[in-house]
């Protein structure tokens, strides 16, 4: 008598079937047989129908059943912000564009409804598991876990105020309390996620690290994405990224590390030592210029390296077709070698090697018994899909990944679960989530055109501004030498408290509308006596070119509204504010800080080296800082009789600013 059939959930039967597993069986015609979240069998179709008898009979001819893929770094609510600032570099995208718009417009609702778009476009392209890092993350994995997908969900920490926490120290708190809710989910795996090392301190890192050692979780962190923070950090620690973290304990974690585009032999071994997983993000390093990572290199030390989206809204979409066959072209162009990363390298990278990089191998990443149920079943009776061959064994894998597309998935599941079916959302009410998601781009879209239209509201935007308007009394007048100075100085109602000497770059961003105002960014190389640089500072001010109001003598009284630390390069500002005219002054000043008559003056001995209108002229300046009309008409008067003192003429004094000279005759 034969033995009765186990009985299963679900047998996906007929098609082929990539297993992905270790050996990269494949049953050409093949089944998986299902029961609750957990595959029982994988092999050839006749013989599980044999020894199982299920509750649905999924028919695959013509598809192929496989492992769902695995998207290793993402930032998921970012879906919402898709197509927000493109074509820009790195640092104005993020710190001119997102950061603020994520400021202005993040929360939990945002990261919830985010979450749910970037769901269901990953649905539909066969993702199963993704590794996220994100605020309000305990509001991305509900998300997640209501889309039924399964993910990896960083909480973010940073060392700066960010939408969810106004410290670090909040950050590090909310991590912890979002590790303790979600720890031990079938389908969410909490993490912690300090940002970069650039936006965290050695302290955060180190803290990150051991929460992440504490609770068991993994550490996903960005690891030198561009050159300039690997340029950066040799200038700040002496060391490059990978062995500064190492240092501090991150790489003893399950540690992702994403993007990795700028490390070296050395570093990409002491990732392999720590078994780091690795997110290689071929769109988004691309589109943002970021460079080409070494991923052949990676590979053959052994590296677990998968393939990224990274967030929408640098992709700008979350397709891992593309990405797929991006990770395999991308490789051979870079090295000139048409045989490195084949399609059957590029699938394992975005199925098994995926799922050991979010650390997640043991359950998912390949079709095996005893592994979770996360499969999907993709349509080959398409189109760009005919004709199919099988003279090679490999045939199926370059199927995937270079005629396929996203559109092909006909069916996902996760733990067992059926998330679409026939191509349609079972988990996620699409439309719903459309719709609001436009509603909230027109709100981000009104946002930002009153900010783009306004230069002070941009400089406000990117942080570091000191609010507080500032008015000063000054005056210039165009004089032989410094030697000028020699009589103000030595008069008995005059002190001098304070001498210095600099070199000025001086570079002015004017707008077509002057009621806008303009940025000037200065940077100020103070110098030894014997000439040497030895310390640089650098800032923006914002001034308006009108004066509020005109003394005798050329005084005049001006107003400057903002002051700012340029803490980013003079790059970024021209990227940023996008100015429709540039003028650059240099100049050698000589400053003296003297008291007359008890009220504190700057007085300024300026030797122009350019504009070429300017170039070997010296000009005087007189200012003090002002605060009332009574005050400014004070010192106006204090201003003129230390004239009288430099016996100055009327003709030599000037109202024009250096930026004025320019094109003109002096």
């Amino acid at each position: 008598m034969a033995s009765p059939l186990q009985r299963v959930d679900t047998i996906l039967s007929g098609g082929f079937v990539l297993t992905m597993n270790e050996a990269l069986d494949v049953f050409p015609r093949g089944a998986v047989a299902i029961k609750d979240d957990s595959i029982v069998a994988v092999g050839p179709a006749d013989e599980i129908q044999s020894r199982f008898a299920a509750d649905e009979l999924i028919l695959c001819d013509g598809q192929v059943i496989m492992p769902g893929l695995v998207n290793t770094h993402t930032h998921v609510p970012m879906a919402l912000l898709r197509g927000l600032a493109d074509d820009l570099r790195l640092d104005v995208w993020l710190m001119g564009y997102m950061m603020p718009t994520e400021h202005e417009f993040v929360n939990p609702a945002f990261c919830r409804l985010g979450t749910l778009l970037g769901c269901a476009e990953m649905i539909r392209s066969g993702v199963t598991a993704f590794a996220d890092m994100y605020y309000f993350e305990s509001d991305v994995a509900a998300a997640t876990a209501e889309a039924g997908m399964r993910a990896l969900c960083g909480q973010s920490v940073l060392k700066f105020p960010s939408p969810d926490s106004p410290s670090y120290e909040d950050g590090l708190a909310l991590t912890r309390q979002f590790i303790e809710q979600w720890k031990g989910h079938s389908l969410i795996v909490p993490a912690v996620a300090p940002h970069a090392p650039y936006t965290c301190t050695d302290d955060i890192l180190s803290a990150c690290a051991e929460l992440a050692l504490e609770f068991d979780v993994p550490l996903h962190i960005h690891i030198a994405e561009t050159r300039q923070e690997v340029e950066d950090s040799r200038a700040e620690f002496g060391i490059p990224e990978v062995p500064r973290i190492k240092k501090l304990g991150l790489l003893d974690t399950k540690m992702l590390a994403a993007h990795c585009v700028h490390v070296d032999f050395g570093e990409i071994r002491s990732l392999v030592q720590h078994n780091v997983g690795i997110a290689h993000c071929p769109t988004s390093n691309l589109k943002l210029a970021s460079g080409i990572p070494p991923v052949t290199e990676m590979l053959k030390q052994k590296a677990n390296v998968g393939i990224g989206t990274d967030g929408a809204a640098s992709n700008n979409d979350l397709d891992m077709f593309e990405e797929i066959r991006l990770a395999a072209i991308l490789a051979k162009g870079a090295t000139l070698d048409p045989v490195v990363v084949p399609a059957k390298q590029a699938l394992t990278m975005a199925t098994r090697l995926g799922a050991a990089a979010i650390h997640m191998q043991d359950i998912t990443g390949s079709l095996e018994v005893g592994k979770r149920a996360d499969v999907i079943v993709v349509d080959l009776k398409t189109l760009h899909n005919t004709p199919t061959f099988q003279r090679d064994p490999d045939a199926m894998y370059s199927q995937i990944v270079y005629a396929c597309k996203s559109t092909d998935v006909r069916h996902v599941m996760v733990n067992g679960k059926w998330l679409m079916r026939d191509r349609e959302l079972l988990t996620v009410n699409e439309q719903q989530v459309m719709q609001e998601a436009a509603v909230l781009a027109r709100q981000i879209d009104t946002f930002l055109i009153a900010r783009e239209n306004n230069v002070l509201k941009k400089l406000v935007a990117i942080g570091g501004v000191e609010q507080d308007e500032t008015f000063e009394i000054q005056v210039k007048a165009q004089v032989e030498n410094n030697e000028v100075v020699s009589p103000l100085l030595t008069t008995p109602a005059v002190r001098v408290v304070k001498q210095t000497h600099y070199r000025q770059y001086d570079t002015y961003f004017l707008f077509g509308d002057e009621k806008q105002g303009r940025i000037r960014y200065r940077e100020d190389d103070a110098l030894s006596d014997d000439g040497e640089v030895e310390n640089v500072r650098t800032r923006l001010t914002f001034t308006m070119p009108a004066k509020e109001r005109e003394f005798d003598d050329a005084v005049m009284l001006s107003r400057s509204q903002y002051i700012a630390p340029a803490i980013r390069p003079l790059r970024f500002y021209r990227e940023y504010f996008r100015p429709v005219e540039e003028r650059e002054v240099q100049k050698e000043r000589r400053r003296w800080h003297i008291l007359y008559q008890g009220v504190l003056f700057y007085v300024n001995v300026d030797r122009v080296e350019a504009p070429a209108d300017l170039a070997g002229q010296t000009f005087l300046e007189i200012k003090s800082q002002t605060w009332s009309k009574r005050d400014a008409e004070y010192k106006a008067k204090l201003v003129t009789e230390i004239l009288a003192i430099l016996k100055l003429t009327p003709d030599q004094r000037t109202r024009k600013e250096y930026l004025e000279f320019v094109g003109t005759n002096v």
